[in-house]
């Protein structure tokens, strides 16, 4: 099988590296362990979560053990990585019941039996912590000049960075430090963003135990047209299928930019890389179906393969002008008596769902995107009645892209 870290490179996973050369070696001999930490700042994680989970799932697949930390510590703190402004202070309750939404998901991409892999929580050690002795044993080895040429704090300083948030580095060194210590945890990966991070933990290791240490750093996806991943009109694609249906999440992948396509290929499926590379080779018409190649498998992976196999019936149905016969479609409902009354279609599609303003439905039907029941809608004030219910639903489209199934109650 091939080496983990020439995986990563080949696929497109990296950005930086503490040690190339050795990195190489590393991953040619004994299995390795390695962790990603992930906030509990949701209860779910979003598709922006993916190249780390990937990694992960990359790395078991290739022998290794991945360990997933989830920040029930940290988070009490907030990362001021990548953020303008302090993040919005959690309660320990809240944090919690995040955190468990967070074993589940992250469960579902790798085996976490505490054997393959480990599924750990900081607050078991960061909580005990002793304020004056963590200062002496460690703060001690970090120098306040040199954190603040890290890029996390360099952007904050323009806006405000508080004491709580400059502590973030020396809690997430002392996680990889405790992980080297009793799991022998030799590499931390993580976002662009956690590079001054991350190498605060391998030089604290050599500081505290003198022992040496790895990290990797992922590059922040953005797509071909300037949009940071995952991001679209409505809002995060989340990773929960009750927030994020696996019909919709389906549809976020099948609609990626043409230019995306072989990209998102390598890094969010499982697909060999010769299968990747001759489907990024397609082109025009072809690519129909390249797309819907990454839309089944990546939603395979997160929503299981029967539920992939479900969207892909229920969007060719639509694509196809079959109808919404699929389970999975968006649904939205509204009170028979307004049908009885009628109700003005650009009305409909701000109640639905399908448009953020009354404004902006009626530009869409104006410019002739609207249909209803596949029948393109002439005017906005056209009213909509219950004789225009088909199996007791009507099926809004804007384009070929978003649908929202309408359902009486």
């Amino acid at each position: 099988m091939q080496n983990y870290y020439q995986t990563l490179k080949e696929r497109g996973f990296i950005e930086q590296v503490t040690d190339p050369e050795e990195m190489e070696t590393l991953f040619g001999g004994e299995p390795v362990i390695a962790y990603i930490g992930f906030d509990p700042t949701a209860e779910s994680l979003h598709v922006g979560s993916l190249i780390p989970i990937m990694a992960l799932a990359h790395l078991q697949r290739h022998g290794h053990r991945p360990i997933a930390l989830v920040g029930g510590g940290t988070a009490l703190i907030g990362d001021p990585s990548g953020k303008k402004e302090m993040r919005p202070v959690l309660t320990h309750e809240q944090i919690r019941h995040n955190a468990e939404g967070l074993k589940k998901q992250l469960s579902r991409y790798m085996t976490l039996d505490n054997s393959r892999g480990f599924l750990l929580n900081n607050i078991d050690w960061l909580a005990p912590l002793n304020y004056i002795e963590f200062l002496r044993d460690i703060g001690r080895h970090f120098s306040v000049n040199r954190m603040l040429t890290a890029e996390s704090v360099r952007q904050r300083l323009e806006t405000g960075l508080s004491f709580i948030e400059f502590n973030y580095q020396l809690l997430q060194a002392y996680d990889f430090l405790h992980l080297y210590s009793h799991e022998h945890c030799l590499l931390q990966m993580g976002g662009a963003d956690q590079w001054g991070n991350i190498v605060a933990g391998t030089d604290l290791i050599r500081r505290v135990r003198g022992g040496k240490a790895y990290g990797l750093t992922f590059p922040l996806i953005v797509t071909s047209s300037g949009e940071k991943m995952g991001k679209t009109a409505k809002g995060a694609v989340w990773l929960d299928p009750e927030r994020t249906s696996p019909y919709e999440y389906y549809q976020f992948w099948i609609n990626t930019d043409d230019r995306d396509v072989g990209r998102f290929l390598a890094l969010f499926t499982y697909l060999p890389m010769e299968r990747v590379r001759e489907l990024s080779e397609k082109e025009g018409a072809e690519l129909r179906e390249v797309k819907e190649v990454l839309a089944l498998e990546a939603t395979a992976i997160t929503h299981g393969r029967e539920a992939a196999e479900q969207a892909k019936e229920t969007s060719r149905n639509l694509f196809y002008g079959g109808g919404a016969q699929g389970e999975t479609v968006p649904t939205a409902t509204i009170d028979r008596e307004k049908l009885i009354q009628g109700v003005e279609v650009y009305l409909l599609l701000v109640e639905a769902g399908l448009c953020q303003s009354r404004g902006e439905a009626r530009r869409l039907i104006a410019q002739g995107g609207v249909t209803l029941n596949d029948s393109r809608i002439q005017s906005f004030d056209q009213k909509i009645s219950l004789s225009d219910l088909k199996e007791n639903a009507l099926l809004l489209k804007i384009g070929k892209k978003r649908y929202k199934k309408v359902s009486v109650r």
